[in-house]
């Protein structure tokens, strides 16, 4: 069951598909929606630019400068995500006693956004974070690694546009068999269980075992959730590009592991992660 959900509030146009894809996760299980919109910390960049040879009436400036871009920042994701609430009617509380459905909190922080986000990712249900803009949004790369590795939880990532009300009717899970892809599909259970169609996909990269897909369907089985297995070969361009592009043509959600090898690896190699955060346009459930 997922009664909390996480969400970051930016202030920009990122907390769209953000808060559009959370709006639907809670409506489908009743959940609670916290927004937390993390400041910047004036006197820890000023205490960064005084090493680096600021001081005195400049870096006076630059901290006063730096706060009024921080309210601002604050009150333009506090309208933004008032104004998603007014649409979606999700009323505001502090207590979970006040809540008898889809509810939502407004919370600030004050300092690291990614470290913020794995301190509270680690009491929700489940997080929803933008991947931001690939390749050039290492703050959005950052929350999403604290996300996904700091908290034991899991993380969904929405398309590159709002998923629709009913994005979860249809899932694709990536399967491997590895603890990464078995916590990601006990994680999506309470989505499993109520979708429409479920397909298992796995690439066969070596020499077929035809049994590993097959154990996954039955296991899902006995919770009554019916499943189909599609193998596939690696194409021309690999198997993380073959298996998202077969996941992207069954449309709706994509199930998988995060960071099987660590991130260090992924990053100089490359990797299923670091792919799949690249191109899909899908929403994506990852677990580590």
């Amino acid at each position: 069951m997922i009664k909390t959900i996480l969400v970051r509030a930016m202030g920009d146009q990122t907390d769209t598909p953000v808060y559009a894809t959370a709006a639907a996760v809670a409506r489908l299980f009743g959940a609670h929606i916290d927004a937390l919109h993390v400041r910047v910390d004036p006197a820890e960049l000023a205490t960064t630019m005084s090493t680096e040879g600021a001081g005195g009436p400049l870096l006076g400036g630059i901290i006063d400068s730096l706060t009024k871009d921080a309210d601002s920042a604050e009150a333009s994701a506090r309208t933004l995500f008032s104004e998603f609430c007014r649409r979606e009617e999700l009323p505001s509380v502090t207590r979970p006693v006040e809540a008898s459905g889809p509810s939502s909190r407004f919370n600030v922080e004050t300092g690291q956004g990614a470290q913020w986000m794995g301190l509270y990712g680690l009491t929700a249900d489940l997080a929803v974070a933008s991947r931001g803009i690939p390749g050039s949004d290492a703050e959005a790369r950052s929350t999403l690694e604290a996300l996904l590795l700091a908290t034991g939880r899991p993380l969904l990532i929405p398309g590159a546009l709002a998923a629709p009300p009913d994005f979860a009717d249809r899932i694709t899970v990536a399967w491997k068999p590895t603890p990464q892809s078995a916590r990601a599909v006990a994680f999506a259970m309470p989505f499993l269980s109520r979708a429409k169609h479920v397909r298992v996909l796995t690439v066969e990269e070596e020499e077929p075992r035809r049994d590993e897909a097959q154990r996954l369907v039955d296991y899902l089985g006995w919770y009554e959730i019916k499943s189909s297995v599609e193998r596939l070969s690696p194409g021309a361009k690999g198997a993380a590009s073959t298996m998202l592009a077969a996941a992207a043509a069954r449309g709706g959600m994509l199930v998988m592991g995060g960071y099987g090898h660590t991130r260090f690896r992924e990053w100089i190699f490359g990797g299923f992660t670091q792919f799949v955060l690249d191109h899909a346009e899908m929403p994506v459930l990852m677990a580590h």
